[in-house]
C-alpha cells in the first residue's frame, strides 16, 4: 500500500514495516507533522481583543455568545436521551443494557448531586488545520475565520453545563482558559511535541489536549501528562490525566483525554494500537485502582484492535457510555460527519470509556441527524466543528438514580 508521510510516497509492507525495528523507528519519529516544512512557531495571543468579566453566570455568557453571533444560524441543538430504571436482556459479553424511556426537557438539564459526573468529550477542530489544511469542500470560508467559531464553541460546551470537559485540537487554549473560568472552571493543557499546526503560517501556537473541570464540585488532587509511546518510542500524541476528589462526598475519579495517530490503513492502525497499549498502562498508573474515565477521538472505528483493546483491558474495565443510545450494545453510527475534497467521510471514532463497575450511565446526549446539520455537513455557520461533542451523564454506580 501507499503511505504518505511528511509529503514524501513510500511503498510500505504493513507487516514487514512493523518486523523492522529500524523501519518501525523511522515511521514512529515521522508519523508527526510537516516536516518537510519550516516551523512558524506562534504565541497563543490572538484573542486578545476578548474582555469578559471574571465571573458571569450561565445566561449572561450565553447571551454574550448570541450577540457575537448574531446574524448567523441558531446553533445545532440536541436533546438527552435518559436510562429508566430497568435493565434490558444481557448484550453479549455480559454487558446489561438500561432501556431508554424519557427524553429530557431541555438540552441543558443537568444533575447537579455530588454522585453525578456530566462529561463532555469534544475535538473541538484545531483552527489552523481546519482552516489551511483539512480542505472541508462545503464549508464556507467565513464560517471557517475564527472569529466566527469562537463563540459558537463557547455556547457548544455552556449550553450542556458539564463537571468535566475533555478536548482535542486545542490551539487557543487561553481564549478557552479565559473563557471557562468566568464559569468556575480549571483547566490544564499538553500541546503535541512537533504539532502540525506550528507548519501553518498565522498559527496560534501548537494544538493538544485540555481538561477543564469545576472548581466548586472538584479538588485537583494531581494531573500527569505523556507523550504516547510505540514500540518504546514517543509517538506526537499526547494524552493528560487528572486525579479528581469530589468535594462534597470525598470519592475519587481519575478523568483522563487523548488523540490518537489519525489516517486510515493497516499500519496506521497498527500505530494506534500501540499508541492505546501505552496509554491504557498511563491511566492506570495515574488511577491507582481509583475509577477512570477516558475521553478522547481515538481515531479508530470499533473494528479496530485499539478499541477491543481498550474495553477488554481488566484493570480498568472500561465500557462505552455512547453504546446505550441504540440499546443493542454497537456505538452510534457517527461521531463525525464530514466533506472533504475526496468525498464524505461518516464514521465513528470519539468515545467516552467509563469504569463499568463504578459507574452507570444515566443520560447521553443525541446527535444530530442529517436533516439537522444539512447537506454540507460540518462544520458550517451553525456547528463549529468537525466532530460532535460527547456528552454523557455518569452516576456512581453504588448511588440512587436521579430521574427527571
Amino acid at each position: 500500500m501507499f503511505l504518505t508521510l511528511k509529503n514524501e510516497e513510500i511503498i510500505v509492507n504493513p507487516e514487514k514495516a512493523l518486523g523492522n525495528r529500524h523501519l518501525r523507528n523511522v515511521i514512529i519519529q515521522r508519523m508527526g507533522s510537516f516536516t518537510s516544512a519550516p516551523r512558524i512557531p506562534n504565541d497563543d495571543t490572538q484573542d486578545a481583543d476578548v474582555r469578559l468579566p471574571e465571573r458571569m453566570s450561565r445566561d449572561e455568557l450565553l447571551e454574550r455568545c448570541r450577540r457575537e453571533l448574531r446574524g448567523l444560524p441558531a446553533l445545532v441543538k440536541r436533546a438527552f436521551h435518559r436510562a429508566g430504571r430497568q435493565f434490558a436482556d444481557a448484550a453479549p459479553g455480559g454487558l446489561r443494557l438500561l432501556h431508554w424511556n424519557v427524553l429530557s426537557k431541555g438540552c441543558d438539564e443537568a444533575v447537579s448531586s455530588p454522585n453525578n459526573i456530566r462529561v463532555l468529550q469534544w475535538n473541538l477542530l484545531s483552527q489552523a488545520l481546519g482552516q489551511m489544511n483539512d480542505n472541508f469542500v462545503c464549508c464556507p470560508d467565513e464560517a471557517l475565520e475564527w472569529k466566527t467559531r469562537r463563540f459558537l464553541i463557547v455556547e457548544e460546551i455552556i449550553e450542556y453545563s458539564p463537571d468535566v470537559i475533555c478536548l482535542q485540537e486545542v490551539d487557543h487554549f487561553s481564549f478557552l482558559k479565559t473563557i471557562l473560568a468566568t464559569q468556575g472552571y480549571e483547566g490544564m493543557f499538553f500541546p503535541k511535541p512537533d504539532s502540525p499546526c506550528l507548519y501553518i503560517k498565522d498559527n496560534n501556537g501548537p494544538d493538544g489536549c485540555a481538561i477543564f473541570y469545576r472548581k466548586d464540585k472538584f479538588e485537583l488532587l494531581k494531573a500527569e501528562t505523556r507523550v504516547l509511546e510505540v514500540w518504546r518510542v514517543q509517538s506526537n500524541q499526547v494524552a493528560i490525566a487528572a486525579l479528581l476528589r469530589v468535594r462534597e462526598t470525598g470519592r475519587e475519579l481519575c478523568v483522563a483525554t487523548t488523540h490518537l495517530k489519525a489516517r486510515s490503513g493497516a499500519l496506521l492502525a497498527a500505530l494506534r494500537h500501540e499508541q492505546g497499549k501505552d496509554l491504557l498502562g498511563f491511566v492506570a498508573a495515574c488511577c491507582g485502582g481509583r475509577p477512570a474515565v477516558l475521553c478522547g477521538d481515538f481515531n479508530a472505528e470499533p473494528s479496530e484492535p485499539v478499541y477491543r483493546t481498550l474495553l477488554g483491558d481488566q484493570r480498568l474495565r472500561l465500557a462505552s457510555a455512547c453504546t446505550l443510545l441504540r440499546g443493542d450494545g454497537r456505538e452510534p453510527p457517527y461521531t463525525t460527519w464530514k466533506v472533504r475534497e475526496e468525498g464524505e467521510v461518516c464514521h465513528t471514532i470519539d468515545y467516552v470509556f467509563y469504569a463499568s463497575d463504578a459507574f452507570a450511565v444515566d443520560a447521553v446526549l443525541r446527535f444530530p441527524t442529517g436533516d439537522d446539520i444539512g447537506e454540507g455537513r460540518v462544520p458550517s455557520f451553525a456547528y463549529p466543528s468537525d466532530h460532535f461533542s460527547l456528552v454523557c451523564d455518569l452516576r456512581f454506580a453504588d448511588s440512587q438514580a436521579t430521574l427527571s
